[in-house]
Parts: C-alpha cells; structure tokens; sequence
C-alpha cells in the first residue's frame, strides 16, 4: 500500500466582481453525485452541478438485455432513495430482490459454505440488484422539475478559497462562487488534489469481469458467490426474467481473455469453474450482454473534509474511498455518505452556515467509522482468500462454517450490510 501525497495547496485569493453565486456545487456527474445534487437542493439550497455532458439525460434502460454497471442496492440506499422521493418512480420489473445469499469455500466441501437469509434475520430483504443507469435515469428526471438545481455541461479548472467559501474557475470561462463544494468527481478526484488531500492506495492487481447471462434454472432471488483455489472469486447476482450478472474478480491476464471468449468457449469455461458448482446451481447459461473488464484498487483519503484549517469542501463516493466489489458495497457506502451529509446539513443549527467547519467535522466524523471498518474488513477478506499457503487455506474454509452455525455472527453480518442512515 503506498501514502500518496500532494503538496499543491488550494490557492487563497480575492473573489473577482463578475461571478455567479451559489450556495453548494457538486463535481461530478455519477449516481453518487446526482444524488447528492438533488437532495441539497431540495433542502432549499440553491446548488449547481458540474460534469461533462450532465445535461445529457440517461435514457430508461429498455429491453431484454440488461447494462453492464450492474450494482447491489442496500435497504440504506432504498431509504436515501425514498427520502429523496425517486424510489417508488423506478422501474420496478428491472429490480430484482435479494433474500439470500449463499458463499462458498475453495475446498468444495459442503461444510465450508455460509448462508444467509433475510427470512432468519427478521428483514424483508438483503437487497435490491438493478442496474445504474435505471437509478440515474430516475435521478435525472427528479432534476428536471428541482427549480433549485442547475447542472452545467462544463469541468472545473481551478479552484481559490477566501474567507467566504470557494472560488470555481470552469474550463468554459465562467466562475462560481459558492459557500460549500462536494467533490463527487471520482477515485481520482482532481478536486482532492488541489487540496492536497492525501490517500492511500493499492492496487489488488486483479479485474472485474462482468458479464450478464440468462440461465435455466431458477435463481431463487439468491446472491451466489464462489471463492476459487486461486484467489479469483465468481459473483453471480440475480437479475429479472431468470437472468444473472456474474462479476469474476480475476488476474488482469485472465481478464484480458475472459472478455474476447464466445458463448461455446464461455460455457467450456464455466463448466469447470467450482467443481462445476455453477452450471449445477444455474443450469446452462447464455451469454445477454458484451463482457466488460474494470481494474479492481483499494482507495482511502487521509480526510474527507478540506483544505485542513479552513474546511469548505466534502469528500463523496470514489473520491473518498474505493473498495473491492466483494462485498457488493462500494456504491452503498458512496450514498450512505450522501445520506449523512444531507442529514447533517438539514438538522444544522439556525445560527451555523451550511460551510461551518463544525458541520463539516460532524460529516468527517460519522463517515470514518463507517468507511475504515467496511474497507478493513472487505480488504482482510480478499487477502485471507487469496493466501495459498495450507493454513490459511484452512482457516479461511473453517471459519465460513463456524460463522455459518452462528446466528449472532451472521445477525451481526446483515447488520452490517444492510446499512442504517437517520434523516429524522
């Protein structure tokens, strides 16, 4: 893991006569940054959001074929999406509901497997699986009818802080001034560089590959995973009309020739995945989408406010944090930091302006504990699983049946996964 640092601090200037104000501006264009946009503006702040082509809307995912970006959706994020009145507008037939979850050792024995159930958890559900363009579709159509929210088809260039907020410099000319930015703009966020935010990164020197298939048998509305001998780990997530997206978390190398195989080649290739555990729990799979590859890192910034003595900015999603897809949590973990940040905005003292470094410390401090523990325990995960030595071999197939004959660990578990944000 290398600590990267940058030493390009955030310029302090005086603000010029001919700016347009505005209370928040949000960077950045994903579901994470859409969402954050419509909520601050539906408290009644006046917000502007910046990314290339934002103006052009997601069109409604239409069809048989399901998308690529195919994402797990927590109860915490139904409950952001509720709260920012979008989640009844979805397109219900293209979310399929999670109830169980089943993951399995490398060993192949029946003993080394861990389920869980919604049903013995006393929930109705694990999650939703649905695609990103149908939420930010929906997003997008929320937006149009927000008269407090602009988006702008523009980048930013450059950024000043003074006394009163930050000065935006867009790579189309025009400058904003605004008492609060959120920085949505990716795992590589320039924002956070110009701020000289360090982070900490590693690369997991493996791929995702995602591909959609459509399968004989029934899912089950069960999430599947397969840890393999080798380190890579086989993901096949339920999806509607007896269909599932698998993510294989593999070596770029393997990567590389997983996305150029046809249907014939694919099925040789699955048969002998897990045992054949795969082709035995779906039946025959064919291919409904083009494979896609995706490098897998982990990613940490050192703060997730800025810059240090004068806070005017927020980290959310990528451009705090990044995690492996294991889990299914790194878009849940972006929106529950969307969730804090509008609930610590909108329960704010009378006498605080929405930039108080004091609420942005709030923020901070909510959003560490939540994000360490999830990437440390994603990260450990990965590690332990992809450890070929005899013992940890052992341990890792051991403890998924230990936690498996107790209730109290898996209750923890779901807890864990499901999520809980308060906007009361």
């Amino acid at each position: 893991m290398s600590e990267v640092q940058h030493h390009q601090p955030a310029k302090i200037a005086k603000k010029p006569s001919s700016v347009r104000p505005v209370d928040v501006v949000v960077v950045g264009g994903g579901v994470s940054g859409k969402a954050c946009a419509l909520g601050l503006a539906q408290l009644g702040l006046q917000t502007a959001q910046v990314a290339p082509g934002i103006e052009n809307f997601i069109a409604a995912p239409q069809g048989p074929q399901w998308g690529q970006r195919i994402y797990a959706f927590s109860p915490s994020t139904q409950k952001l999406l509720a709260r920012l009145q979008v989640w009844d507008a979805i397109d219900q037939s293209r979310m399929q509901p999670v109830r169980d979850m089943r993951i399995f050792g490398d060993r192949g024995d029946q003993l080394d497997t861990l389920h869980l159930s919604a049903f013995e958890a006393g929930t109705p559900l694990l999650a939703w699986i649905g695609e990103s363009n149908l939420i930010e579709h929906t997003l997008d159509q929320a937006s149009r009818f927000q008269s407090k929210l602009e988006r702008m088809d523009d980048s930013l260039e450059d950024l000043e802080i003074d006394a009163d907020g930050i000065m935006l410099h867009l790579h189309s000319g025009a400058c904003i001034h605004t008492k609060l930015l959120v920085a949505a703009d990716g795992a590589n966020s320039p924002i956070r560089s110009l701020l000289g935010i360090s982070h900490s990164e590693e690369s997991y020197q493996q791929s995702a590959v995602v591909v959609n298939w459509i399968c004989t048998r029934a899912h089950l509305e069960t999430a599947y995973q397969w840890f393999l001998p080798g380190g890579d780990i086989v993901a096949m997530l339920p999806l509607p009309n007896q269909q599932v997206s698998m993510v294989w978390s593999t070596s770029p190398e393997n990567a590389a020739y997983l996305i150029k195989l046809n249907q014939d080649s694919w099925v040789t290739e699955l048969s002998s995945l897990a045992n054949g555990a795969i082709t035995q729990t779906l039946g025959e799979l064919t291919l409904n989408s083009l494979p896609a590859a995706f490098p897998l890192r982990k990613m940490r910034a050192s703060r997730f406010i800025g810059p240090e003595g004068n806070p005017k900015v927020a980290l959310i999603g990528d451009a705090a944090h990044v995690m492996h897809p294991l889990a299914g949590q790194g878009l849940n973990l972006g929106l529950r930091d969307v969730a804090t940040l509008l609930h610590v905005l909108g329960q704010r003292e009378s006498f605080r302006p929405i930039n108080d470094k004091v609420l942005l410390r709030r923020y901070e401090r909510q959003r560490q504990g939540d994000t360490s523990a999830l990437l440390w325990v994603t990260d450990k995960l990965k590690k332990l699983f992809s450890g070929t030595s005899s013992t940890e071999k052992q341990l890792r197939n051991w403890g998924l049946g230990i936690v498996n004959r107790s209730h109290f660990i898996k209750q923890r578990l779901i807890e864990r996964a499901l999520g809980d944000i308060d906007f009361e």
